[in-house]
């Protein structure tokens, strides 16, 4: 049952995308729906249109009704898609290659179909190929009455006759038409997109059908399909059966409950089933990093793309390397871009193992003393004790090795002077400058969950949340940056919620940190003597 109302609702009619945005929902069942009716119906009606209906002829109605209101839906569709991409420009809707080849991909298709149904209206030798085939019994009379009622009735652009033509004429064609062609031929005028652009073309009908624009038609209209069929396994097309495939396998799997190979490959499915809609960047609460560090990685639906090349094991640079962790460790872990994906990708489970398993290479990460650390933490029983440790202590070794003098609780300097220009350097933001307002009455250090998590927490973590304010306070550089604490806060915001001068502990915190590594890479600098 929960199949069958996944399949209804979230495969066929997509209401996951139609709660989202109603444009984006009307564009993708116009292409979508529209592709498949005409896939089934016309490509493959050899083997599902004929067998249900037998008396089926592609010339018939209503299947050339059909068959061009199906193109029109799909045409429709890709004019709100290249409006919506190239003209409104939907912020963080990014285009790659694939996105423009698939657009014309499917609009070539389309289009030569159309131009391929309107050519054969308007052909006279694919006429006189039927008449040929068809009337062999025929008499010059009868076959003259038959082409002025195909002029007349269905379009076709004769060299000899043209018309008007006189009732008796006309009413021994349509005789004519009945007893030979009716069988399997209606009026076009019901195909009302290929029989109005052959209303466009008559005028060069003739010169048309004397360079045999219907062969050419059909190369192309053949060839792009092959293409795009060769084309469907590489390209974000794949999705029209990854995406369906893994709507219904999150359907009936059940977090925490299925089986680590089950998610493996379910996590593998869902790298094809991405449609690059980005619902998830317009979604992602570090959109602003992107906008500020500019590494695409950070988005998700780009940060995808890069994942699936890692995970296929193409060679990445060490640069591009770089980026996809940068993308990954600033992820804060929000969940709105699994919460917003319109094909219920579990994206915060993929960063979430695949950031795992960069940290167990062994390489330092700075950025694991970061945020990210917090839901790590949630998520610690998953992991055996030594690797959850091992990329924390990593980070702070190399922290240690490079920079000593203010690293580690067992090093903590002793008092200095006022170090006015420290304490200048956190007046960058309003928020950081809020520590002048503590008044030391603890409450921050009584309700943070890392202090709680120690049984004597100053010997593990050396200052305490308020000590660092007051340290900041007087000038203390060294003590402010030389305490675990800085490191280990979660930005659970707990501090801040419950201070009654109003201290935003959490922000004072990202300031130091930000100045610790400001000073740490001009450490490094200094030292490679750049």
């Amino acid at each position: 049952m929960t199949l069958f109302r996944v399949f209804f609702v979230d495969v066929l009619l997509q209401i996951r995308l139609l709660r989202q945005d109603f444009l984006r929902w009307f564009m993708h069942i116009c292409i979508y729906g529209g592709f498949m009716l005409l896939l089934l119906m016309h490509a493959l009606d050899k083997f599902i249109t004929q067998p249900l209906f037998p008396g089926y002829f592609p010339t018939l109605n209503p299947f050339m009704f059909l068959r061009d209101l199906f193109g029109a839906l799909v045409l429709l569709g890709i004019i709100i898609a290249v409006y919506r991409r190239y003209i409104l420009k939907v912020p963080s809707l990014r285009s790659r290659g694939q996105d423009h080849y698939a657009i014309l991909i499917l609009t070539v298709i389309i289009l030569s179909g159309v131009l391929l149904e309107s050519s054969k209206i308007t052909s006279y030798s694919r006429f006189k190929e039927m008449v040929s085939e068809y009337t062999v019994a025929a008499d010059e009379e009868e076959l003259r009455t038959l082409e002025a009622y195909w002029v007349k009735e269905l379009g076709l652009v004769s060299p000899q006759l043209s018309g008007p033509f006189d009732a008796a004429t006309l009413e021994m064609g349509k005789e004519a038409h009945e007893m030979n062609c009716a069988e399997c031929h209606s009026r076009p005028q019901s195909a009302f997109l290929s029989y109005a652009l052959s209303r466009a073309i008559k005028p060069i009908a003739l010169t048309l059908d004397r360079v045999n624009i219907l062969a050419i038609f059909w190369y192309i209209h053949f060839l792009a399909c092959w293409l795009g069929l060769a084309y469907l396994p590489f390209s974000k097309m794949f999705h029209i059966f990854a995406g369906p495939l893994s709507l219904l396998a999150n359907a009936v799997m059940e977090e925490g409950k299925s089986l680590p190979a089950n998610v493996a490959t379910r996590e593998v499915m869902e790298l094809d089933a991405c449609t690059h809609c980005c619902s998830c960047s317009v979604s992602c609460s570090m959109s602003a990093a992107f906008a500020s560090i500019g590494n695409v990685n950070i988005l998700p639906s780009e940060k995808l793309a890069a994942v699936k090349a890692f995970i296929t094991g193409n060679n990445m640079t060490e640069q591009q390397l770089r980026l996809l962790r940068q993308g990954l460790y600033l992820c804060t872990s929000c969940n709105r871009c699994t919460e917003a994906c319109p094909v219920s990708i579990h994206l915060q489970d993929l960063w979430l193992h695949l950031r795992e398993n960069l940290l167990q290479r062994g390489e330092p990460e700075l950025l694991a003393l970061t945020p990210f650390s917090y839901t790590r933490g949630l998520g610690r029983q998953e992991l055996l004790a030594e690797d959850y440790l091992a990329p924390l202590t990593a980070a702070r070794e190399a922290i240690i090795e490079k920079w000593g003098e203010v690293a580690g609780p067992d090093r903590v300097p002793g008092l200095k002077p006022l170090d006015q220009e420290f304490k200048s350097s956190l007046d960058l933001s309003t928020q950081a400058s809020t520590f002048s307002a503590c008044f030391n009455c603890q409450t921050c250090t009584t309700v943070c969950p890392v202090v709680a998590s120690f049984e004597h927490p100053q010997e593990e973590l050396g200052l305490l949340p308020h000590q660092i304010m007051h340290a900041c306070a007087l000038g203390q550089r060294d003590l402010a940056l030389g305490s675990y604490m800085l490191w280990d806060c979660l930005s659970c915001y707990q501090c801040e919620e419950q201070c009654p001068q109003g201290v935003c502990l959490t922000e004072v915190f990202y300031e130091l940190k930000s100045l610790a590594i400001k000073q740490f890479a001009e450490k490094i600098s200094q030292k490679e003597g750049r």
